[in-house]
């Protein structure tokens, strides 16, 4: 039974499908809250971060310090690691954020067990499930609890991607503007851009300017690696 239900989060058709997958498994596992975020670096700006789930909308907006993001625990270690942990009131004192602690167990997340796959592509896909009630004593019951929720990760990430992802917005670049970008993928400098195209350097500076407009980014290289990312070269 459980593998039919990675199969349906697997195969989910649209993300209300995905969201309700993953809040039933979740509930099998005598989990109340599942979150589940796809996140895409984006060299030279900022990353995208899409997510779903049913945790409280009070926490949401309560969650948005990036200062205590930076200090919680959880989330330093989903940024390192690519295997199941069990977290806890313990973990976020050990670790000097027990504040943090107690600001989240007031919307129930109490004890929960969290999951970072990291993808090609600059793409991570996150999994956690939480609950007010602790872990099992039994450990042979935790382990499995672990690796029902990797193997869960592993079947929601391509879900994730083909649904989540696709809410990328992904700028539209000129015939002109890729092909100066592609040259510059090449190494070539602006003047041999200018005289492989057979214009002037200045209106391959221009070109190049309003790619990084487009792009959001810093500077050529930056802007080769993004359009790479998303499927522009």
């Amino acid at each position: 039974m459980r593998l039919q239900r990675f199969l349906d989060i697997s195969e989910a058709g649209s993300l209300q499908s995905f969201e309700k997958q993953l809040i039933e498994f979740a509930g099998e596992l005598d989990f109340g809250i599942v979150a589940a975020a796809l996140v895409i670096d984006r060299p030279g700006s900022d990353s995208t971060f899409f997510s779903l789930g049913n945790g409280p909308a009070e926490f949401a907006d309560a969650a948005k310090s990036l200062e205590d993001s930076k200090r919680d625990p959880v989330l330093k270690r989903l940024k390192r690691m690519s295997v199941p942990f069990v977290y806890n009131q313990s973990l976020y004192v050990g670790e000097g954020a027990g504040d943090l602690w107690e600001q989240q167990a007031a919307f129930g997340y109490k004890n929960g067990i969290s999951v970072a796959l990291h993808l090609p592509g600059n793409k991570h896909f996150l999994l956690g499930v939480d609950r007010d009630a602790p872990m099992p004593e039994d450990e042979t019951k935790v382990v499995r609890l672990l690796a029902d929720l990797q193997l869960a990760a592993v079947h929601a990430q391509d879900a994730a991607v083909r649904l989540l992802g696709t809410q990328v917005a992904v700028p539209t670049l000129s015939e002109r503007e890729l092909e100066v970008l592609r040259w510059s993928m090449e190494g070539k400098t602006a003047s041999e851009v200018a005289q492989i195209l057979g214009i002037a350097t200045s209106t391959v500076n221009y070109h190049v300017g309003r790619v990084l407009v487009k792009l959001e980014v810093e500077n050529k290289h930056h802007a080769v690696l993004k359009a790479i990312n998303l499927g522009l070269l």
